[in-house]
């Protein structure tokens, strides 16, 4: 996979169209200059960023469902209009999810863009979890919109180590080197880092949010230019804690949880890291690091891989 040199702005050049999403349904909504889009890769913390932006927009309970208010505007087996007109009605700052690579994305400098990633070892064992767990209605879900590639979402495999596989050899688009079935994981991450040095983008990372959570709230307020004083960030950060939501996951899980065998708890299953420890087999690990060194600069996989962060991001920036 070709690694970019990331200068300039960010261009939209590519149009992805699989069995999730269709990024040209961006194109019919009408963005505003204070819109926040929220995006990750995949199971990388999105649910919990885009909590802690809803906690900072609103003062107290949140308005609705965490899906509602953020709605997952490239996913094209929701309606467009409705999803269009929900926009188009909100008064508040408006923060939209989003799961596509930056090259996909209408760009604006003006617009605030947060993106969360997180070591793709983690990433995988969650991805399994959130894949074994899909609902048959899931699956109809996602394969009642025709796809470019024209194939139905597959069933997931018998075990995790096939799974493993599959996701960090094969992608799902012609493009694609990684990410099967889903979409490619490297990609992705490239694609943001290559313009992290830009003033409206800002980068986190979910073992940064593991560690002191209230830190990371306070730089999110700041690169939003919300003021939070202690009490409230300390309201804030008791409300996105993982046991405060997994109390009312119904609230901040799609669909509340619907889609998942066992509901909104299995959705939001146990937020932590390492687990693909004594898991994968030392060749699938040294498979991963090769993988992953060869599709991404050499920065961006020390900031990835738990890495001196603070001292990648400063080097880009220089």
């Amino acid at each position: 996979m070709a690694i970019s040199s990331g200068s300039g702005d960010p261009q939209r050049t590519r149009r992805i169209h699989n069995h999730h999403f269709d990024s040209h349904r961006w194109d019919h909504v009408a963005l505003r200059d204070d819109d926040i889009v929220i995006a990750s890769p995949y199971k990388s913390g999105t649910t919990w960023l885009l909590a802690i932006v809803a906690h900072l927009v609103f003062d107290g309970e949140l308005a609705a469902p965490l899906a509602d208010l953020s709605p997952w505007l490239e996913a094209n087996y929701h309606d467009l209009d409705s999803f269009a007109l929900t926009l188009e009605q909100q008064r508040h700052r408006r923060f939209i999810k989003s799961h596509l690579p930056l090259d996909a994305l209408p760009w604006d400098p003006q617009r605030r863009f947060l993106y969360i990633a997180r070591d793709g070892r983690d990433v995988a064992m969650s991805l399994w979890n959130h894949y074994l767990n899909w609902s048959d209605q899931a699956h109809a879900l996602v394969n009642q919109v025709p796809n470019e590639r024209g194939e139905t979402f597959p069933l997931p495999p018998a075990d995790v180590q096939t799974f493993f596989d599959r996701w960090l050899h094969n992608g799902w688009l012609a493009w694609e080197r990684d990410g099967w079935p889903f979409w490619s994981f490297f990609h992705n991450v490239q694609s943001w880092w290559d313009h992290h040095h830009q003033a409206n983008i800002l980068l986190l990372h979910y073992s940064d949010l593991k560690a002191d959570l209230p830190a990371q709230i306070a730089r999110i307020a700041s690169f939003l230019g919300m003021e939070i004083d202690a009490p409230r960030l300390e309201t804030v950060a008791a409300a996105v804690a993982f046991d405060a939501m997994r109390l009312h996951s119904d609230r901040y899980v799609p669909c509340g949880g619907r889609l998942w065998k066992g509901g909104a708890t299995t959705f939001l299953y146990r937020g932590t890291n390492g687990r693909w420890r004594g898991v994968l087999r030392p060749d699938q690990l040294e498979a991963y690091d090769r993988v992953s060194q060869e599709a991404l600069s050499p920065a961006c996989h020390n900031w990835l891989h738990g890495g001196d962060r603070e001292a990648s991001l400063a080097r880009e920036r220089c």
